[in-house]
């Protein structure tokens, strides 16, 4: 049996999607962008075009509901799916968009550069754990207009497994699908084996910007999965309650699978998000605090109940440095969502509010993922009788360590972890330099990027890729783009 979590009873997941249906009508949602208003319109909304307010009938959301797919899959650069998208299969991918990242000398956070990108990405590669790739950082050496795209186009020269990504203008995104496309082989390549997946970010409370709705649009018209990014903050931008902050979640990933299936029918789209619980005595969003943990559940178990893909912002930490609140944080929310079946679970090695990437917190990350992975995978009987005939060989001997039998199963059932986790004796870890966790770890990030082995594009394609890049950074007064660190 797999140990799973429901957070919700069934008529509090009935209650809530019923409320999140009628805030479709009244006040109905706020949209800011024409081509999606059009669309709504059409469909049979009562739109306003001097509020850009929607008022979705029930019927228009049940609809889209229908038409949207309940799972997909993504594909790695080797044309073989990765991850997959429904039911409850889980999979982890690291946070996205920092501004910053944990030097790993100074343990400071400072302004990341192409290389620190880079070293990220060969670092997810060799991380079994981790499923897919983001673009995970900002960097600060390129023009901030190329910002989404530059990550994207160092990702794509460095990484197989997909990713999930998103653009931070609506001309840019075109940029990112031609370079997606060049890869895959094509647009209907693209299309029929997906690689990435764009995040589209609602604004709480009820109201889609100009660009992100652009962005949706455009993915869904061009066949690339999009995902929800739904962030009610419950007590700033949304309702205090727990509930409360779920209804208004629903609220808005149902109007943005609305607008999603209106644009192209069949449209893979995914309900997701990254919420938090209001912190009121510092002003912040906590992603480590259990509040945002059973938002976060609660909302995945609605989208699963609507037959939706689900993702979750979770295994983050709002520490400032890699210590023992970064450790309970990040386990928390991973073993959490782990359990409640998130499709996608972003985070792993994110820290400060979402803001900072670390080196080190990604690989003590990857091994709380492998326990999460291990613990979903539950207890099974693995003979017939299941101890009886064993024991009864042994009796009362204390011999089991030398028997096939535990040969043959230790490693299925145990979760091994990387010499980042200690499990030495006090003696053993004195001998071996005493060292922290953070200094485990960040000797394990130089032997992963050392063993590191180059991407399967061709030279060919890296030069297509550069040029794409390097026009649009001229297009925003860049000259020159930074040189790539070698493979």
């Amino acid at each position: 049996m797999r140990p799973k979590l429901n957070i919700l009873s069934k008529e509090l997941v009935g209650r809530i999607i019923d409320e999140g249906l009628q805030l479709l009508m009244d006040p109905g949602v706020r949209v800011h962008n024409d081509d999606a208003l059009g669309l709504l319109a059409q469909a049979g909304a009562d739109v306003d075009q001097e509020t850009q307010i929607a008022r979705i009938p029930e019927s228009v959301a049940r609809r889209a509901l229908e038409t949207a797919p309940s799972e997909f899959d993504l594909y790695n650069l080797d044309g073989e799916p990765a991850a997959h998208y429904g039911g409850d299969s889980v999979q982890f991918d690291p946070g996205s968009t920092a501004i910053t990242i944990l030097d790993s000398e100074t343990q400071e956070q400072r302004p990341p550069v192409t290389a620190d990108l880079v070293g990220f990405v060969k670092l997810v590669e060799t991380l079994p754990q981790l499923d897919a790739q983001s673009t995970a950082i900002i960097c600060t050496d390129v023009t901030e207009e190329i910002g989404d795209l530059y990550r994207l186009y160092l990702a794509l020269n460095y990484m197989r497994k997909p990713i999930i990504t998103g653009a931070f203008r609506k001309d840019t995104w075109w940029i990112m699908k031609e370079m997606l496309s060049a890869v895959a082989g094509g647009d209907d390549e693209l299309a029929a084996k997906p690689i990435a997946v764009f995040d589209v970010c609602p604004s709480p409370p009820l109201l889609w910007s100009d660009l992100t709705c652009q962005n949706m649009i455009d993915s869904a018209r061009h066949g690339i999965p999009s995902e929800l990014v739904s962030m009610p903050l419950a007590g700033a931008t949304a309702p205090v309650t727990l509930a409360g902050a779920v209804v208004q979640h629903t609220a808005e990933c149902l109007s943005g699978v609305t607008i999603c299936q209106l644009a192209a029918e069949g449209a893979p789209i995914v309900w997701g998000g990254s919420p938090a619980a209001f912190d009121m005595r510092e002003g912040t969003t906590p992603m480590g605090a259990v509040g945002t943990w059973m938002i976060d559940c609660a909302y995945s178990q609605v989208g699963k109940t609507l037959g939706m893909p689900t993702h979750a912002y979770l295994g983050m930490s709002d520490a400032k440095i890699v210590d023992a609140q970064c450790g309970l944080e990040s386990a928390g929310g991973a073993i959490m969502a782990a359990l409640a079946g998130v499709n996608m679970v972003s985070g792993a090695g994110m820290m400060d509010f979402e803001s900072c990437q670390s080196y080190e917190k990604l690989v003590i990350d990857a091994e709380i993922i492998g326990m999460a992975k291990r613990l979903i995978a539950g207890v099974e009987a693995r003979d017939e009788p299941i101890a009886l005939t064993l024991m009864r060989k042994l009796g009362h001997r204390a011999d089991y360590l030398a028997q096939p039998h535990t040969l043959k199963w230790f490693s299925k059932e145990q979760y091994i972890p990387s010499e980042v986790i200690d499990r030495g004796s006090l003696e053993r870890w004195k001998s071996k330099g005493a060292k922290t966790a953070f200094e485990r770890a960040s000797d394990r990030v130089n032997q992963l990027l050392a063993s590191y082995q180059r991407s399967p594009i061709s030279d060919k394609l890296r030069d297509e890729l550069r040029a794409i890049t390097a026009r649009a950074a001229q297009k925003f007064g860049m000259d020159e783009l930074p040189a790539l660190p070698l493979d």
